[in-house]
């Protein structure tokens, strides 16, 4: 099939990549410390990692972890922890160590997390000790043999990391207690990779790199395979779309958004690296006065997010006071850009706030604006290099220009499929290499390509993608709910927030009773924010509630 409106920008800009310039991401990483050596890579909390130093510390880490028993090229690590400079040096050492990355949300229920670390198999996990109690109520029934441990400062300069290690654990009790007999230091770990260089490994573009989990319709989370090829090409194509404005070596770029989120892991950690920027990692971005505080402490050039967070930045005091001179663009993305944000954004900070689109499933990035665009359009922009994207009808025929339907995708960077799942990989990958992303777009006169509605039910809250079957199983275990149907409403703050409509059973089951039993079991950001009791749900003729009426 010919190239369906496959455009460039600007003009001159290259249709393609040549994804076959590495051969995986720890080669672009080499590369990288090979050229930036001594530029700072990676700061967080007053210290500064240079590509040297991640050089020295990922190759100990990755000689540690070969060093394990029973672990062999392409097992699973999971990664447990905020944007810590323990981070990234995880993430590198796994890749060159040739094992594949299971990024793990800090925040999971000991539910969630057994879910994750079951089905990916992951073998060891880097997991930082705040949340170790979680994995402590699940280890033994998962396939976890190994677990390195670590402290929120334990890669700060001395004293401050002691100074910050005691005081999380003894002044704020931020680490409840936890029992994880052989558990070995991620110092501990570092001193003793020290002893033996790591062996590197030969990877090729069909190892898998990141195994990247994404919400499901059957209410559990599936792991989109990632290889090497795919992310290499997400790396070339976002790194190409921005080389008009971005220099090697002179970019600093603020990573706000966790580095387990596929969006920041490509946009910032791994794109940056690749021309030699440094990353300024922020570890609780929700604390938005330290937060501006940081900001007016440091020149940046590039600051990604998703709506809620701009929103937040703006509304908080002294966000119009940093100096934003040397800002040549922000890039929001994860969730829709509301327009009144775009440009009240765009008149305090001088500079635009471009919306992109991607997905999990795409490494993420699939669509961008334009950087030199004039002002915020409300599209999610024009598909990067090697990118075709088209709009097709539920029998997969190509629709013309300015009709709705399907958004399809094809690429390099579209994944390999989910992990064990065959039947769900089939659902969305074409035989032809479509991927189906279930959102409902369109296509302007401009080649520009909007976002009018989603096949799916699932919610975007705050750049999360939250799935109903999963919360409503989790509401259904009350023993007072007799019926729940769980649908996204409009929130100006998160984009959308979960609401959970029950029939009742229980005349007593309350609100607070619901939202308690879904804390227990959930992730934040799944908890319903709304809930509403009806004396019945409405349904089709073979009794599957209706979503859609509960939305209208």
């Amino acid at each position: 099939m010919e190239k369906v409106w496959l455009k460039s920008y600007p003009p001159g800009m290259p249709e393609t990549i040549d994804v076959n310039a590495y051969q995986s991401v720890a080669e672009v990483f080499d590369q990288a410390i090979e050229k930036f050596g001594d530029n700072p890579a990676f700061t967080n909390l007053g210290t500064t990692l240079s590509y040297k130093d991640m050089d020295r510390l990922t190759g100990q880490l990755a000689s540690y972890l070969q060093s394990l028993p029973n672990m062999r090229k392409g097992d699973r690590v999971a990664i447990m922890m905020p944007n810590v400079l323990q981070n990234p040096i995880s993430i590198f050492a796994v890749l060159r160590g040739g094992f594949t990355v299971v990024n793990t949300n800090p925040l999971y229920t000991a539910r969630e997390l057994k879910h994750q670390l079951g089905d990916s198999g992951a073998k060891v996990i880097i997991v930082i000790e705040n949340f170790c109690h979680v994995l402590d109520e699940i280890i033994a029934e998962t396939p976890i043999q190994h677990v390195i441990t670590t402290q929120l400062g334990d890669m700060l300069n001395f004293p401050k990391s002691l100074i910050v290690n005691l005081v999380v654990k003894y002044v704020k009790k931020m680490v409840p207690s936890f029992s994880l007999p052989g558990q070995v230091s991620f110092r501990a770990a570092l001193k003793q990779g020290s002893r033996k260089p790591y062996d590197p490994v030969r990877l090729s573009h069909e190892d898998i790199a990141f195994l990247q989990y994404t919400g499901g319709t059957t209410g559990l989370a599936k792991g989109a395979m990632l290889t090497h090829r795919n992310m290499i090409a997400n790396m070339l194509q976002a790194s190409t779309w921005i080389s008009e404005k971005i220099e090697e070596s002179k970019e600093t770029i603020i990573t706000a958004l966790p580095l387990y989120h596929i969006f920041s892991l490509t946009a910032n950690c791994l794109t940056f690296m690749k021309i030699g920027g440094l990353n300024y990692l922020i570890t609780n971005p929700r604390d938005m006065p330290n937060f501006v505080k940081e900001l007016k402490n440091v020149s940046f050039t590039v600051i990604t997010g998703v709506n809620t967070l701009f929103i937040g930045l703006l509304n908080t005091p002294g966000f119009d006071e940093i100096d934003f001179s040397g800002l040549k663009f922000t890039l929001g993305g994860g969730m829709a850009v509301q327009q009144p944000v775009a440009q009240r954004w765009s008149r305090i900070t001088g500079s635009p706030l471009l919306e992109a689109y991607g997905l999990t499933e795409t490494s993420p990035a699939v669509c961008i604006n334009p950087l030199n665009l004039a002002e915020f359009n409300g599209s999610i922009g024009l598909p990067l290099p090697s990118t075709e994207v088209s709009i097709q009808d539920e029998d997969s025929n190509l629709l013309p220009q300015g009709e709705s339907g399907e958004l399809c995708v094809r690429g390099p960077q579209v994944m390999k499929g989910y992990w064990q799942r065959e039947e769900a990989t089939a659902e969305v990958l074409t035989a032809d290499g479509w991927l189906k992303t279930g959102d409902v777009a369109k296509m302007d006169a401009d080649g520009f390509f909007r976002i009018v509605d989603r096949l799916k039910d699932m919610i975007l809250v705050s750049g999360f993608n939250v799935y109903p079957n999963e919360v409503e199983s989790i509401i259904a275990e009350l023993e007072g709910v007799l019926e729940v149907g769980v649908i996204g409403v409009p929130d100006g703050k998160r984009g959308e927030v979960v609401k959970a409509v029950i029939a009742r059973k229980d005349p007593a089951l309350t609100e607070a009773d619901v939202i308690a039993h879904c804390r227990k079991e959930l992730t934040a950001y799944k908890v319903p924010k709304i809930v509403e009791f009806r004396n019945e749900l409405p349904k089709t003729n073979v009794g599957k509630i209706l979503r859609r009426e509960l939305r209208d």
